[in-house]
């Protein structure tokens, strides 16, 4: 698969919060590093962050812009209530070895009645 199928196929298991789905397309050492928080590292760690992102907030992303550049999927996306932000994975042999994400926390637990 190419990166951007990929992509695509996280999409889908990320609106659907299959999360078994979701880890088969992770490399074991893989590294999810989304900017507002601390870069979580290997599969099982990011099998946690989902399953807690997930029971805090019905995510769903509507990609807005995708690309690919060799190694690199590359996605602009929004929510259905307006929130935006990008998303940046390198994958090799048809798996994420790296993920990276940028959006604003703050608006994010505002916007969905989170604590801080």
């Amino acid at each position: 698969m190419t990166p951007k199928e990929v992509l695509q196929l996280w999409i889908e298991a990320f609106n659907n919060a299959d999360l078994e789905t979701l880890m088969l397309l992770y490399h074991e050492n893989a590294i999810n590093h989304q900017v507002a928080n601390e870069p979580v590292e290997g599969k099982f760690a990011i099998r946690k962050m989902f399953e807690a992102e997930f029971a805090n907030a019905e995510m769903v992303c509507q990609p807005v812009n995708i690309f690919q550049d060799g190694e690199w999927a590359i996605m602009e996306w929004q929510d259905p209530k307006g929130f935006r932000g990008c998303g940046f994975f390198k994958i090799q042999e048809g798996k994420i070895i790296l993920q990276r994400g940028y959006w604003d926390k703050l608006s994010f637990f505002r916007l969905y009645d989170i604590p801080l």
